[in-house]
């Protein structure tokens, strides 16, 4: 069976363009219980039609509720659970124990998929979530590829999920205490500040003068950003993923653009698919991104930590969001401001990828014409010779 493409939704625009792009199937989060609160995510009757919309599409769509659960969550805990799998939902995420044991009591319908966050590092322990219930297992991300395959070996009937791409957390598979420690908002109950991503200065008292110094631990004159992580990308070793019995590859990011999704999908997909590695490789460089990593993939490795606090730009500039095309113009609803003359590309999951055009003739909301795209999500019209579909995307080659 061929590996599914699993992508993040913080919001129900996003999974549209998660499904649009080639994702097999999407995680999401209702409004409790999910490890991003800071997403849109969905409502309970955005959650139906979620699931409505990704079934007509024959594709699927898990719910997290990965929280590290109190005794008080549990009485709402029983009703979502119910509510899940009353809607059809294809699996809920999670990792509690005791929520795990509710879901398959309650819910007994609803597939349990064991969240990440359980931190499942070998075989014995996806052994004792097989046998209660759970039908795939999120891997930890400090597995080699030897491992995971040694895991599946051991419990073939079990399904393996892994990440393949986006931030990771400087902490073992994202349990934390920094964001509550230092701002009071838990991350294991979805509110992290990504304390690890500040910039962070050591500060000693002299026991001589009784006066309090900074000691110079700079990497550079920016600062040391001594828990800021690298970025996840496995795009070379999916192959290797696959072979060692990974049958769900995930992408990371419910909090990231419609426009960051679109190009990191369409990258993943085309390769999966039997496209170019080393094009697909450039395509993920046209986002912002932290230096990537291969992580653990291929054994220990040390050089995880990214010292910078920058990201990459990448090499594009998002510019519009397609709605559609009418009469040799394509409707765009303007992001970030562009020109008559300037040479827009398109990123699209069919034929139309990659191909360019100039903006010679734009029309403004009323009609007229304009050499000047400058008013944000008004909707412009520009001729195009392509037909480009709605949840398509503009950019422009950074100058």
């Amino acid at each position: 069976m061929k590996a599914e493409l699993l992508a993040p939704a913080g919001s129900y625009a996003k999974l549209k363009t998660a499904l649009h792009f080639g994702a097999d199937a999407a995680y999401i989060g209702g409004k409790n219980f999910s490890l991003r609160t800071f997403a849109d995510n969905f409502t309970a009757d955005e959650l139906r039609s979620a699931v409505d919309f990704a079934h007509t599409l024959g594709k699927k769509v898990y719910v997290t509720a990965n929280v590290f659960a109190r005794n008080a969550d549990f009485s709402l805990l029983k009703d979502y659970f119910i509510y899940l799998a009353e809607i059809g939902a294809d699996a809920a995420i999670i990792s509690d124990p005791g929520a795990v044991y509710l879901a398959r009591t309650v819910a007994p319908s609803l597939p349990v998929h064991l969240s990440t966050q359980a931190n499942t590092t070998n075989k014995y322990a996806v052994k004792f979530w097989a046998e209660r219930g759970v039908s795939r297992v999120i891997l930890a991300r400090e597995l080699s590829i030897p491992e995971i395959s040694e895991i599946h070996e051991f419990v073939p009937e079990t399904e393996l999920e892994a990440f393949v791409h986006g931030a990771m957390c400087i902490s073992y598979s994202g349990r934390c205490l920094l964001s509550d420690y230092l701002d009071g908002r838990s991350s294991n109950r979805g509110a992290c500040v990504q304390s690890c991503r500040w910039r962070y200065e050591v500060r000693a008292l002299n026991a001589t003068n009784g006066q309090s110094e900074w000691l110079p631990i700079e990497e550079d004159d920016r600062g040391t950003y001594i828990f800021n992580s690298k970025d996840l990308n496995m795009l070379s070793q999916l192959q290797a993923l696959e072979n060692a019995g990974v049958s769900s590859f995930k992408i990371e990011g419910r909090m990231k653009s419609g426009y960051y999704l679109a190009t990191v999908i369409n990258a993943y997909r085309r390769a999966m698919d039997g496209g170019s590695v080393t094009a697909s490789e450039k395509e993920l460089c046209n986002v912002a991104h932290r230096e990537y990593t291969q992580a653990y993939a291929l054994g220990k490795n040390a050089q995880t930590v990214n010292y910078a606090d920058s990201q990459s730009k990448g090499e594009y500039t998002y510019i519009a969001d397609i709605h559609g095309s009418e009469n040799g113009y394509t409707v765009a609803e303007m992001r970030n401001r562009f020109k008559q003359g300037d040479l827009l590309e398109v990123l699209s999951p069919d034929g139309n990828f990659g191909k360019t055009f100039v903006a010679e003739e734009i029309l403004d909301g009323n009609g007229e014409r304009t050499d000047d795209a400058k008013r944000v999500q008004e909707l412009y019209k520009i001729k195009c010779p392509f037909d480009l579909k709605a949840g398509d995307y503009l950019r422009r080659k950074n100058r």
